[in-house]
């Protein structure tokens, strides 16, 4: 499967193990994640070159192209909140994880579309194994 992977970048980059723990999972599994930089340490300054535009034409088209959108929300992000809301407005399957205990906006807890699922977790494992159930309910 193509799944977009969304995490926050200028929000804050404290939750990148776990990104790149769930990105190495899709990889090692076989799926195509073309946002798979967004998990590296050093994606501000790889992203800091690249015109916004092009970050938003780029990402939008890759939102458009993909089977499924799996966010982690534990940081807010106003861009991870876009990339949400475009999925679910496109009909695209949304998996949205966050750290057990810490507070995610209503408009992602709330969200009552068919589409969305919205899941904590405790640890690394649990994680992926909600992302694991999540996407063999598409494949």
């Amino acid at each position: 499967m193509n799944i977009y992977f969304s995490c926050s970048i200028t929000g804050g980059r404290n939750d990148q193990i776990i990104y790149k723990s769930i990105v190495d999972h899709l990889l090692q599994r076989g799926h195509i994640v073309p946002t798979a930089h967004l998990s590296d340490r050093n994606v501000t300054g790889l992203e800091a070159v690249v015109d916004p535009n092009e970050v938003f034409e780029r990402d939008v088209a890759w939102v458009k192209d993909c089977d499924a959108l799996i966010a982690e929300v534990s940081t807010p992000s106003h861009g991870v909140g876009y990339e949400v809301a475009l999925a679910l407005e496109i009909s695209k399957p949304v998996l949205c994880l966050y750290k057990q205990g810490v507070r995610v906006s209503k408009m992602i807890t709330g969200n009552t579309k068919p589409t969305i699922r919205v899941s904590s977790y405790q640890t690394e494992s649990d994680a992926l194994v909600l992302v694991d159930e999540f996407l063999n309910q598409y494949q």
